[in-house]
């Protein structure tokens, strides 16, 4: 059901992303095209990884992107994982909780002691199922983000 992505998997890499984009209410935000992907995840130096859940008859009906994260307190690496999707024809299937297993299972074979992301909070449906897989949200941290003209502003700034 789970599995390393190809690089010929990133035209429904593609596709999904756009419809997660859909999903969340911000097509406007996905301008990744397939050449930065298939650079990200299969260049000289890639430093992002995905994942792809397949149908038992080899249908891809989702994925899941992640990068290394570092723990300074801990001491040691663990995932975090940028988007996990599951088109939804597929969901109910196991789909979504076995790609998560799949990085938690990475997670232990390697040592790494945390497996994070980010979750609206308009999306109840979703923070159901990570909270019935027992993950915990962090109430007590906000997330920030500089993007665009912000960012371009202070990267110039002396």
């Amino acid at each position: 059901m789970i599995r390393n992505a190809e690089v010929t998997d990133v035209p429904v890499i593609h596709a999904m992303i756009r419809e997660l984009a859909a999903y969340e209410k911000v097509p406007h935000e996905a301008r990744a095209t397939e050449e930065q992907l298939r650079e990200a995840l299969f260049g000289d130096r890639p430093a992002v990884f995905a994942h792809i859940a397949e149908t038992d008859d080899g249908e891809a009906v989702g994925f899941a992107v992640w990068f290394l994260s570092f723990s300074t307190w801990r001491g040691v690496h663990g995932i975090y994982l940028e988007d996990l999707y599951v088109r939804p024809g597929a969901r109910g299937g196991g789909h979504g909780k076995a790609l998560l297993a799949e990085l938690a299972r990475t997670c232990v074979e390697r040592g790494y002691e945390r497996l994070e992301w980010s979750v609206l909070k308009w999306n109840a449906p979703t923070i159901a199922f990570y909270e019935g897989l027992g993950a915990q949200p962090q109430e007590e941290w906000s997330v920030y983000r500089l993007t665009d003209d912000a960012l371009r502003r202070l990267g110039k700034a002396e």
